[in-house]
């Protein structure tokens, strides 16, 4: 039970820090689809894959999307949280699938890959069934962006957060074990929750619930 605690402090952590990132750093990378904007929100989500497993990975996903959402940093509702989750749950869980089976770089690596692509995939069939409501255009509008906008959006933006992902995530899992938020890899016995982590967590969420409604009532 105490692991199971101590998980749900991690994922609660994690998911706020997403959340902090899709809120605050949103950037603009391909001049054709201007009013898309890269945030690395995936970065952290599929980091919680790694260390849990792809159901966590879903779990932040859908977490992350809903404060999106009801924050109002994602302005399009329920359109707009149906792609959220869509295009993290097809890079994240897919790359947290492949790296459970096999828990190396290599396989760290292929995870990444294959689903930064079928991320690609999904956000491009997406962007051409479901963006024309998204974005209030007609289908006529939206076609002629596909290959010179969409595309390479989608590209860069999952290929930023494969390169970002290989670098970052030991070192998070590094910190978290210093935290003692996760065991070491030689523990075979639960540890407690040190009061660094809790505390740690409980001001990421808090902080991510105040400045979400700061953003959601035009605050911020």
């Amino acid at each position: 039970m105490r692991v199971d605690t101590r998980k749900l402090c991690v994922l609660a952590m994690l998911s706020a820090l997403a959340f902090l990132l899709a809120a605050f750093v949103r950037i603009p990378i391909v001049p054709a689809v201007s009013f898309l904007r890269y945030d690395p929100k995936d970065i952290i989500i599929v980091i919680a894959g790694f260390i849990f497993g792809p159901l966590s990975a879903f779990v932040v996903t859908v977490v992350v999307s809903f404060m999106q959402m009801v924050t109002g940093v994602s302005a399009t509702g329920q359109i707009g949280l149906v792609m959220n989750i869509a295009g993290s749950a097809a890079f994240c869980c897919t790359a947290a699938i492949i790296y459970k089976k096999n828990r190396n770089l290599k396989g760290a690596l292929l995870g990444l890959i294959v689903g930064g692509v079928f991320a690609t995939v999904v956000m491009m069939m997406l962007n051409y069934t479901i963006a024309p409501h998204f974005f209030g255009w007609p289908r006529e509008r939206i076609a002629p962006l596909m290959l010179p906008g969409f595309l390479p959006f989608n590209l860069i933006s999952n290929g930023v957060n494969i390169i970002l992902t290989m670098l970052l995530y030991k070192r998070v899992k590094g910190v978290l074990q210093v935290a003692r938020m996760m065991p070491r890899a030689e523990e075979t016995e639960a540890t407690g929750i040190s009061r660094v982590g809790v505390t740690l967590t409980v001001i990421l969420v808090v902080l991510a619930c105040v400045l979400g409604m700061l953003i959601r009532f035009g605050v911020l």
